[in-house]
């Protein structure tokens, strides 16, 4: 970040009076903008930004795919912008993925290719799929190094530009996921992911997933953000003690008693199942007969229950397999040999 702004020391003076006319044009603008729908737009791929419409100008900026841009005028083949106006949003709802993922905010002038917005015809289908694209390329050896957070941003722009349109619920769902996927990643790497206290880590961003479950309530993807949140209350290491897992059951059937027929509901009954089964042997050794009991008859309710509701879930068989286990006395948490 440092070398990123020396730089830009020898133009410093043009920097600040940049920042500041764009500080202007938003606060005079954004109102009208939004209710038009026609000015903010983003890019399907990286787009040098120049001081000129020329590409042998001076280049300030660059837009990746998925930031944003106002666009101010056209003038063929090119188009004079804001670029990255999105960087200026609430800090605590801006993407973690690098700082060259965080350029700063300027104007000039794009190729007008590739640039999509609200008034683009079908202009979600375009975002949704390149987004799909890139979440796809993510996934595969050697993948770009940008692919997951560009289809993050990509998704989350048909969320924005086409609210009404079918592919924004899922569009919103996806890009809280892979957000939400790559700081669980983060978060997994550094020493406190292994606390048995979830406060004592750092906490999984919950913004965009509380979005989705304002934007879309009732709806599948509502269902699905609310299991993911519950990653920020798990304990990180059970330490061979009953209380983690007994909290965490209790997590996984409350959310199955919300959700009902939601997507996730199998696998929360199966997280809790599971759950109540390690008790049953941490129970037994720590010798309390009576909690373990208690445990073992839980995870049969549990197990009839999920057997009643989801007959044909994979998640079904694995409980099922479990509560069997627990009934013949073999050890579901350690080691299970006689």
């Amino acid at each position: 970040m440092r070398n990123k702004w020396l730089q830009w020391t020898g133009a410093c003076v043009a920097l600040i009076s940049m920042s500041s006319a764009l500080a202007a044009q938003k606060s005079k603008t954004d109102a009208v903008y939004d209710k038009a729908g026609a000015a903010r737009a983003t890019v399907l791929h990286e787009a040098n930004v120049y001081v000129e419409s020329d590409a042998n100008s001076q280049r300030v900026s660059v837009v990746f795919p998925g930031h944003e841009v106002v666009v101010v005028e056209r003038s063929a083949p090119w188009v004079k912008v804001f670029a990255n106006t999105d960087i200026q949003e609430d800090p605590e709802d801006k993407p973690e993925f690098g700082e060259e993922n965080a350029p700063t905010p300027s104007s000039g002038w794009i190729r007008d290719k590739g640039v999509v917005g609200s008034a683009t015809l079908g202009g979600d289908i375009i975002l949704y799929g390149t987004a799909a694209n890139l979440e796809d390329a993510a996934t595969k050896p050697n993948a770009p190094k940008d692919a997951a957070m560009e289809a993050h941003l990509l998704y989350r722009r048909v969320a924005e530009y086409f609210p009404q349109s079918p592919l924004a619920p899922e569009a919103a769902w996806r890009s809280a996921d892979i957000r939400w996927q790559l700081n669980k990643r983060d978060i997994s790497s550094l020493p406190s992911a292994k606390e048995q206290d979830p406060i004592l880590r750092p906490r999984l961003f919950e913004g965009e997933m509380k979005k989705v479950m304002k934007n879309y309530p009732g709806s599948k993807y509502a269902a699905m953000a609310a299991f993911s949140m519950i990653d920020n209350k798990l304990c990180g290491d059970w330490q061979g003690l009953p209380k983690c897992p007994e909290m965490e059951s209790g997590l996984y059937e409350k959310y199955a008693k919300q959700f009902p027929d939601g997507p996730r509901t199998a696998e929360a009954l199966y997280n809790a199942i599971y759950r109540q089964a390690t008790m049953v042997t941490m129970y037994a050794v720590q010798e309390d007969k009576k909690k373990s009991d208690q445990a073992a008859a839980k995870t049969q309710e549990l197990a009839a229950e999920i057997k009643a509701r989801f007959p044909q879930a994979d998640y079904t068989a694995r409980a099922v397999s479990i509560a069997y286990k627990v009934k013949e006395g073999i050890a579901i948490y350690g080691n299970d040999r006689d």
